[in-house]
């Protein structure tokens, strides 16, 4: 299984256990999500914490996985569904009814990122790489991340991030407001914070959260998929995928 689940307390820990970085591939999308439906139904779990078993957090989609389907002629369908896979999951994460709190103890990029954005809370190590670096291969954050990333932060910081692929510490992350926390120990705080949050009560966590987010609507997520399923076909992500494998 490259996603377990264990539990402290009133607190769930999913954790991702995908070597080397925890790359997402179709069977971990879908192991994922059933995770997340088994969280949601466990009354005894009051609050739950994302991490990972290496010191990556999640390095996103699993680009060779990826750069597999290229010569496929529906290859940007397949890109598409899975996009959708993705999306899926971490909307599902995103409404689970219960406090979520992303422990960032390494990289988190792309998909990784776009799975943090989806928890209510995240903790980050100080010094752990995050981004949406997608443009930089020829393609764009497709599991939420420029929605997500938009709404929390604004266009400006969204396209300082997405449109010039860069990578921050977590430091700078919390200062530009993509973490709550940028700490050195991100195990402890993650689970203090989501120790704290399990004790407040459920239902009015939940009706606040749900007006917060009550502002979003699906249509970006939908071009989400459109634009990165176009984008595969293109020569120059294929030249790129091919360079990024190659490393």
């Amino acid at each position: 299984m490259s996603v377990t689940l264990s539990r402290i307390g009133a607190v769930g820990v999913l954790t991702l256990d995908r070597p080397p970085v925890n790359a997402f591939d179709e069977a971990q999308a879908g192991e994922f999500a059933t995770a997340v439906t088994e969280l949601g139904a466990d009354p005894e779990v009051r609050a739950v914490v994302v991490r990972s078993a290496a010191k990556v957090f999640c390095a996103g989609a699993d680009i060779a996985m990826m750069d597999s389907w290229r010569e496929l002629p529906d290859r940007g369908v397949r890109l598409e569904k899975f996009c959708l896979l993705l999306q899926d999951a971490f909307a599902a994460l995103a409404a689970l009814g219960k406090p979520t709190i992303a422990e960032i103890g390494g990289a988190a990029t792309g998909g990784g990122f776009e799975l943090a954005l989806a928890c209510d809370f995240r903790v980050a190590r100080a010094t752990a790489k995050i981004g949406l670096p997608e443009v930089g291969i020829g393609l764009l954050p497709g599991a939420g991340g420029t929605q997500r990333l938009t709404r929390l932060v604004g266009p400006a910081v969204a396209y300082r991030l997405i449109l010039g692929a860069e990578l921050i510490d977590g430091t700078t992350a919390e200062r530009l407001g993509l973490v709550h926390r940028a700490v050195e120990d991100p195990a402890a705080t993650a689970l203090t914070l989501a120790g704290r949050l399990a004790d407040l009560p459920a239902h009015a966590y939940t009706a606040a959260k749900r007006c917060i987010d009550a502002t979003g609507t699906g249509a970006g997520y939908a071009l989400e998929r459109t634009e990165i399923r176009a984008l595969i076909h293109t020569e120059e992500t294929g030249r790129r995928l091919d360079e990024f494998v190659s490393r």
